[in-house]
């Protein structure tokens, strides 16, 4: 049974939200305060936490950032009212791994739950190739351990994502429309521009010179590329 964190101050969609995640065999536990909210997720361990953005004592938006830097990478689906492109990049660069605006469609929700939880339940195939090793950079994938010249590499599940599948496919180019699909796991058209956030981030924590990467490269007019020659 999946457990899921339902956070949402409008008690009303809090109560529809719930009834169908029930009907999936969810275990929800609902909270319509922020605070209170980011406690429960300290505490306790969910499959999935579902964020309003707007919420008394402590917003979404912050909870979801607080989250992510104690290393807590429980999925989150972002809610929230507001339709700007600045609050969706904003979302998903703090963490989140999904975003949808109200008013939504319970079908729509259910689709993007279920695809969350396809997502995280997926294992590497080939057991034996679990652990991609590049040069000093080694990647467990089924640990989810990066460790780099001996030394733990701390990555949100974006991050993770990005260098796996690039590590693990050296030299070939990945455009930033392909590692939105793959690595977000759905049709972002717009936001490429998260992905160069994301690998910013990313290069900071891998690389010995930010301004010359050696392992994440930039395939001019393409994306992004792992150095095949690591």
């Amino acid at each position: 049974m999946k457990k899921v964190l339902l956070v949402e101050d409008d008690r009303d969609i809090s109560d529809l939200v719930a009834l169908h995640l029930s009907d999936l065999g969810c275990d929800i536990s609902s909270v319509f305060n922020g605070r209170e909210a980011y406690d429960i997720a300290r505490e306790k361990n969910f499959d999935l936490i579902i964020l309003d953005l707007m919420l008394p004592e402590m917003d979404g938006l912050s909870i979801c950032q607080k989250l992510r830097a104690h290393e807590n990478h429980t999925p989150i689906l972002m809610l929230t009212a507001k339709a700007e492109e600045f609050d969706k990049v904003l979302g998903l660069e703090s963490g989140a791994d999904d975003y949808l605006t109200k008013p939504f469609g319970i079908r729509e929700l259910i689709a993007r739950v279920k695809a969350i939880f396809r997502r995280s339940e997926l294992k590497p195939i080939d057991q034996e190739a679990s652990v991609i090793e590049r040069g000093k950079l080694s990647i467990d994938q089924n640990k989810r351990l990066v460790m780099l010249d001996g030394n733990r590499i701390e990555l949100t599940p974006k991050e993770f994502g990005l260098l796996a599948l690039m590590a693990g496919n050296p030299g070939r180019n990945y455009s930033r429309e392909e590692l939105l699909n793959i690595v977000w796991g759905y049709e972002f058209n717009g936001y490429e521009h998260t992905v160069n956030s994301h690998v910013n981030r990313l290069r900071t924590k891998i690389e010995i010179l930010e301004d010359y990467p050696e392992l994440i490269q930039t395939s001019w007019g393409v994306g992004y590329r792992f150095n095949e020659e690591i």
